[in-house]
């Protein structure tokens, strides 16, 4: 069985929106754009670094399909994600493959039905990135396997947020975690049955 892996960048109040620059994501008057940019260290990097720096496939949302395609050719034409193969949720077409980027497969329907599939066939992992619209499918799915995530130190007060109104309750066990210099905790997490819940009354 395949795992589905969440990589995300997150602000302490839980905005997963734009981290990469102004203009990643307008959508509903997003202004902060960019938030990450300022505290990315070696630390970071590394850690991008060693979780793609093995084989993987991509499932992306859309809008992050988009910036991935325009980017990634371009930035590191050697890059590993340029001929992996990329699952794309969206009803449009996709741009026609390149000499460089390869190997697109559009999922239009059916989606929880098609990833539950994906999930039962042999291959590496799944990775998603950003992708804050199919992560909400995810999660209300119960279909991500593990959270890979870069928590930084601001608070942006709106923006599409990683866990919406539709998160179903889970547990998550912490397996990995470390802090960058420039503040950023880098935290890993597994799917863990139920939540332990309780109570403190006597």
């Amino acid at each position: 069985m395949r795992q589905i892996i969440a990589i995300t960048q997150v602000s302490l109040d839980g905005v997963m929106q734009a981290p990469g620059g102004p203009e990643e994501d307008v959508e509903c008057g997003f202004t902060n754009g960019g938030w990450s940019h300022g505290y990315w260290d070696e630390t970071l990097n590394k850690t991008m670094g060693e979780q793609m720096g093995h084989a993987f496939h991509l499932l992306l949302g859309r809008r992050t399909y988009d910036v991935f395609e325009a980017a990634w050719p371009k930035m590191d034409p050697s890059s590993a994600i340029n001929s992996s193969r990329k699952y794309v949720v969206t009803h449009r077409p996709v741009p026609a493959e390149t000499e460089i980027w390869k190997n697109v497969v559009r999922i239009e329907a059916d989606v929880p039905a098609k990833i539950r599939q994906l999930k039962q066939e042999s291959g590496p992992e799944l990775q998603v990135h950003g992708s804050s619209g199919l992560i909400q499918t995810l999660l209300k799915n119960d279909l991500v396997d593990e959270l890979w995530l870069k928590i930084y130190p601001v608070t942006l007060g709106k923006g599409k947020r990683l866990f919406g109104d539709g998160t179903m309750a889970a547990g998550w066990q912490l397996v990995k975690s470390e802090v960058s210099a420039s503040g950023v905790i880098v935290a890993s997490y597994q799917r863990a049955g139920a939540i332990k819940a309780g109570s403190f009354q006597l």
